[in-house]
């Protein structure tokens, strides 16, 4: 009888009870699923990593009440709020072309709260359009909730990517937040790949959430037929509700990432914000495990691996950086 993992690999689709049974370490050995998740991943893209960086455009103030999140005005977390208008253009241009030089190959402005003011937006704009104008990055936008002729418009200065993640499973999504809906993330993503956005979303893992959770996420971006997804991992920040969550083994998190792939194998998974707090050295396996991608420098609020650093590590465990 064909295992499970060797139907997979010939093709099988996951059926969603076939992948919370993957989920289940008494029915798959770990490193038997790592090691088929490898051969997927080799499959489709080598050796290659995709890296991609952030720039937190507006900090603080969220009127949403997300568990995890120190941006919220809900929780009690010491973030320093920033505006649009606080950025220095010319210094972020220059920035986005000293990363282009070390393989960065997109880049992506990103923006605290559900709904930006047209001041705002405009200022936005402008932004993508010099940086369209005047480098050769990938662009990618996460800037909230999205109306169609706002999506429209990030289409027409450059923009070819929209991040926006459902954070979670639909099941686990009121324990997290009730400020917004799953439904309006939804929303959101359908108008993005209406106007020919391509779009990154995924969510974070280890908030409490079950591991048939983790499984009905990753079915559900199978579902939306999503571009990229982004896994974090919950980094428990003094003053939000998750402050003490207990955080997943380093064992779960591989599994949850090879069973990502398995559900998600012609899809890109990028290793984003929590994996050096909650893997530390370990976090390599991930890479192991399925991520093809993965985000470099600093996060939202909180601080990443000296990007040098990790591009020489990977490159010296043998990873090639995709250029643009």
């Amino acid at each position: 009888m064909i295992s499970l993992l060797e139907q997979v690999l010939h093709g099988h689709r996951l059926k969603e009870e076939e992948a919370r049974l993957l989920m289940n370490a008494e029915y798959t050995p770990l490193d038997e699923l790592v090691e088929t998740a490898k051969m997927i991943t080799r499959n489709y893209y080598g050796n290659n990593l995709e890296l991609c960086a952030i720039r937190a455009a507006r900090v603080g103030r969220c009127s949403g009440d997300c568990a995890y999140c120190s941006q919220s005005t809900y929780n009690k977390s010491d973030v320093t709020f920033s505006q649009v208008q606080d950025m220095n253009v010319d210094e972020l241009v220059e920035q986005v072309l000293e990363l282009q030089k070390c393989g960065v190959s997109r880049y992506s402005l990103v923006t605290s709260g559900e709904l930006l003011s047209d001041s705002e937006f405009e200022q936005i704009i402008a932004i993508y359009k010099r940086l369209h104008r005047e480098t050769n990055m990938n662009l990618c936008a996460s800037l909230g909730s999205l109306n169609k002729e706002r999506a429209q418009r990030l289409v027409e200065v450059g923009v070819i990517r929209y991040h926006h993640n459902i954070e979670t499973a639909r099941s686990f999504f009121p324990s997290i937040c009730s400020t917004h809906s799953y439904e309006d993330k939804l929303s959101t993503i359908r108008i993005a790949k209406e106007v020919g956005l391509e779009v990154c979303c995924g969510g974070i893992i280890s908030m409490g959430e079950t591991a048939e959770q983790r499984v009905e996420m990753a079915c559900a971006l199978r579902e939306l037929d999503i571009d990229c997804v982004p896994i974090n991992i919950l980094n428990p920040i003094k003053g939000t509700r998750l402050e003490t969550q207990q955080l997943l083994s380093v064992n779960d998190i591989l599994r949850t990432i090879a069973v990502f792939r398995l559900i998600l194998p012609h899809k890109t998974l990028r290793f984003a914000g929590g994996r050096q707090n909650a893997m530390k050295e370990e976090e390599y396996a991930g890479y192991e495990a399925g991520i093809n991608a993965l985000m470099v420098g600093n996060f939202l609020t909180t601080d990443g691996k000296d990007m040098n650093y990790e591009i020489e590590k990977l490159v010296g465990l043998g990873y090639s950086i995709e250029s643009i």
